[in-house]
């Protein structure tokens, strides 16, 4: 039965969950961080921030701050622009995809190439149909050339949508009201462990404020507990995330999502045995 539905938006968020994973190996594969480090990025603050922020160029630490929206700026300036006197964007695109590629590679060797260049195919004709207007991150990462193997094309694919999705999600909090901190701070309360956000620079000062901007409009209660309104409230940041996400798949249609999905299942859980079950994304693992 076909994934697409008269609700794209929960089309979209399911199409998140199968291709996030691909995305995210570039976080957590060990073979991702030592291309990293074979360029001379060194730490894996250094790696993280420089090939994530290579497709905007040799950018200070402001637009990055700005685009990847929950890290503390004092935080993004000690990485940005001295990454660059490391490692040029370039050699840090060539890393990042080296890296990805390298981890897919051992996730997948399993699936034939067949497999790899069907769903290539269907992910880029997905993040073909982006409208990047307003999303950076997505903007930046469409322009990239185009991969040469079937892995490196279904990575830049899939990355292609997720930084766009996450444009999304920030245009929805900012439109929310919702600063960062608070965002942080909000799904801490939900869902997360605390150690997993940590690593975002804020101080313990600037966390407990959060805390007390999110009660003072209703989200948590006394006991730092969320409340009715804010689950609404954050629910509501998420169904327009979802919203703002569908296109690729309206345009892709219902039985070329369906078999997308159905390529994509595989790949996404081998990628899981990768990424920890409390992730910093929020990723879910993929139902049985």
């Amino acid at each position: 039965m076909p994934v697409l539905d008269d609700d794209p938006g929960r089309t979209a968020r399911l199409m998140w969950t199968h291709v996030e994973p691909l995305h995210a190996v570039t976080y957590f594969h060990p073979r991702a961080r030592a291309a990293y480090e074979a360029v001379g990025l060194r730490g894996y603050w250094r790696g993280y921030f420089a090939g994530r922020a290579a497709p905007l160029g040799p950018t200070d630490a402001a637009p990055v701050v700005a685009a990847f929206f929950n890290f503390a700026p004092h935080m993004v300036s000690r990485a940005l622009p001295a990454v660059w006197r490391l490692a040029t964007p370039q050699e840090a695109l060539r890393a990042r995809l080296t890296g990805a590629v390298q981890a897919l590679a051992e996730l997948t060797y399993e699936l034939p190439e067949s497999h790899l260049v069907e769903a290539g195919d269907l992910l880029e004709e997905a993040s073909a149909a982006l409208d990047t207007a307003g999303r950076v991150l997505g903007a930046a990462n469409a322009a990239l050339p185009r991969g040469e193997y079937p892995l490196a094309r279904l990575w830049q694919a899939a990355t292609t949508l997720r930084e766009s999705r996450g444009d999304g999600h920030v245009a929805a909090l900012v439109a929310a009201g919702l600063d960062p901190v608070e965002t942080l701070a909000w799904r801490v309360a939900v869902d997360m462990p605390l150690q997993n956000l940590l690593g975002r620079g804020w101080s313990e000062e600037q966390w407990q404020a959060a805390r007390g901007r999110l009660a003072e409009r209703g989200w948590l209660d006394p006991e730092g507990e969320p409340t009715d309104a804010g689950r609404a409230g954050f629910q509501a940041v998420e169904a327009a995330t979802d919203r703002a996400a569908a296109r690729p798949w309206v345009s892709l249609g219902a039985d070329r999502v369906d078999r997308l999905r159905e390529l994509l299942e595989p790949m996404a859980r081998a990628c899981h045995t990768v990424i920890p079950e409390n992730n910093p994304i929020g990723l879910p693992a993929l139902r049985s």
